[in-house]
């Protein structure tokens, strides 16, 4: 009974959890409108440019310079017709695991697809697109270059040429670019300058087999003057359905890291409220600014030794930002400094995000039991090592769990089993004191203390193995290595429900053999009860992933087994 037990309690906190998201679609917070709206940003400036940034354009790239930090509201840009993104000219780059999509204005990244992930297993030439410039699902990165002093919002610098992705127009030595077969790098150069002196050169470097994109601007400084400016990165997003169950939570939104705490949140709500910038939170080095998704993520790490500042933004277009920059640098006159940024556009691998920044790889978000799901991962990835077959390996992590409680579900067993040789006496109590419940109580009592049968005996062994149960659960929804991963005969992907609902109905079978295995409750309506929840979770299972339905349709064949054996040892009979 301990797994039906743990599954009345998973189905409790998924209940909730369902009535919470659909409280949140019609009373929750929404997102930002098209009317005009002045959210504020965290930004350095001296107090000549606060006051004075208040002017009516454009602005979403921070503001920065060398003074005092400050509050100011940026007015959000006006909304268009038919598209609110600018663009100038396309470059096309494909490497063995990516193809993606430049725009000369401001040499953004404007789509991301991933060829080693197709949205579909049938499909395998339909590439998942993780970034996109195209409403309702909007997702690009950015990058650019602030000038020291420099304000968009201010009139008479609206007209200056600088190399920000909103005024920086780059050239590009050629409109497409393909890794070669034999090659394990490939560069990306676009070109811009502000026919004064001041070049920059922005370089995508590309790895064959990687998801990472190392970028570099390359500021040539061709004047008799220094040069002042700060490296900037930012991600736009919209906060769009991306058609995945609402039996199933996966978080989706922003997230930063830092040395003080390696995995922080930051929702589309604290975007849009303003909250994570009226933190004044200290500038550090060593962190990362990411937004994620079921299974992928976009991340921007800086420069380990370098300290950023980090921000976020709403725009016009239910936009939302979340950007980060450094530190001001100078550029020597007849000189040239390289400003370096890391963008990982790509699976939530563990291995890879670790070796990228620290605390990355907890992107792949096993709530509060981490801890425990954790080394269960490691565990379920060793054993696929081994095993070559992720259903095995969830097979035999379920038996390597069950074998670990293996004495504790005894306990639970041997209670029940002693509950379930008392039943017909408790049925005659029942039957003598009918609705007299103070009697029938007292009665039943001293029928356990006669009998030395502790009628809570059975639950603490399920309460004690509760976590690992959630954490496996955790470890199955959020693994990347689990998406389209192939069982055996039907089941071709793991992350998705059994298209043939076999799993669901034997799992409804192994409740239904539980149920008769348990001592049944003396009050009839709690038997009828008892009778249906079988059919209900077999129902409600058969929206869940195959890899899920198969964690459990194996623990409650092996308690069914165990249960089983000790119940005809006990009660002589089952």
């Amino acid at each position: 009974m301990d797994n039906f037990r743990l599954i009345l309690i998973a189905a409790l906190i998924f209940i909730l959890l369902m009535l919470y998201q659909a409280w949140q679609d019609d009373y929750g917070p929404k997102p930002p409108s098209n009317v005009a709206s002045t959210p504020t940003t965290e930004m350095l400036g001296t107090p000549e440019q606060s006051q004075s940034s208040s002017s009516s354009s454009e602005s979403e790239v921070p503001i920065a310079n060398d003074s005092q930090i400050s509050s100011a509201e940026v007015p959000v840009p006006t909304m268009q017709a038919t598209r609110l993104l600018s663009s100038e000219s396309r470059i096309q780059v494909e490497t063995d695991v990516l193809r993606l999509e430049i725009d000369t204005k401001g040499g953004d990244v404007r789509r991301v697809d991933l060829l080693d992930y197709p949205v579909e297993v049938d499909t395998p030439d339909n590439p998942l697109r993780l970034m996109n410039d195209e409403f309702p699902n909007l997702f690009i990165a950015q990058s650019g270059l602030m000038p020291k002093g420099y304000n968009p919002n201010k009139v008479e610098h609206q007209n200056l040429l600088v190399p920000t992705h909103q005024k920086a127009v780059y050239q590009s030595e050629q409109p497409a670019y393909r890794l070669g077969s034999g090659a394990e790098r490939l560069e990306v150069k676009l070109h811009w300058q502000d026919g004064k002196g001041l070049k920059v050169i922005k370089v995508y470097t590309f790895q064959r087999g990687s998801h990472v994109i190392d970028i570099k601007h390359i500021v040539e400084n061709d004047t008799d003057q220094p040069w002042q400016g700060r490296l900037y990165g930012q991600f736009q997003r919209t906060q769009a359905d991306l058609g995945g169950s609402r039996f199933l939570y996966t978080y989706m939104g922003g997230a930063i890291g830092s040395p003080e705490q390696l995995y922080e949140k930051v929702s589309f709500d604290d975007i849009q409220d303003g909250s994570f910038n009226q933190e004044n939170r200290p500038d550090w080095a060593g962190g990362w600014a990411a937004m994620l998704q079921h299974y992928f993520v976009a991340a921007l790490i800086p420069e380990r030794e370098q300290i950023y500042h980090y921000y976020t933004n709403t725009l016009k277009g239910s936009r939302y930002v979340l950007g980060l920059y450094g530190p001001m640098q100078t550029v020597a006159a007849r000189n040239q400094h390289v400003f370096k940024i890391t963008l990982y556009a790509g699976p939530k691998l563990q291995n890879k995000l670790a070796a990228l920044a620290a605390g990355l790889d907890l992107t792949v978000d096993y709530g509060w039991l981490w801890f425990i799901a954790q080394p269960l991962f490691w565990t379920l990835e060793f054993i696929h090592k081994l095993v070559g077959n992720w259903g095995l390996a969830i097979i035999i992590i379920t038996m390597l769990i069950k074998l670990a409680f293996f004495h504790l579900s005894a306990t639970s067993y041997k209670s029940m089993a002693n509950m379930r040789r008392l039943q017909p006496r408790m049925v005659t109590l029942k039957e003598r004191y009918g609705d007299d419940k103070a009697r029938l109580n007292q009665a039943m009592m001293d029928l356990y203390k006669k009998e030395k049968i502790n009628p809570l005996g059975g639950c603490l062994p399920i309460v004690v193995q509760i976590p690992v149960f959630i954490a496996l659960y955790w470890v199955l929804l959020e693994s990347v290595e689990l998406r389209q991963a192939s069982f055996m005969l039907w089941i071709n992907d793991l992350s998705s429900p059994d298209p043939y609902f076999v799993l669901p109905l034997i799992m409804g079978a192994t409740m239904l053999v539980q149920h008769h295995l348990n001592p049944a409750p003396i009050d009839p309506m709690q038997q009828k009860v008892m009778m249906v929840l079988p059919l209900v979770f077999t129902v409600f299972f058969a929206f869940f992933p195959a890899g899920l339905v198969l964690y459990w349709v194996v623990n409650n064949a092996l308690s069914i087994a165990q249960q089983w054996v000790i119940t005809k040892k006990i009660a002589g009979n089952v």
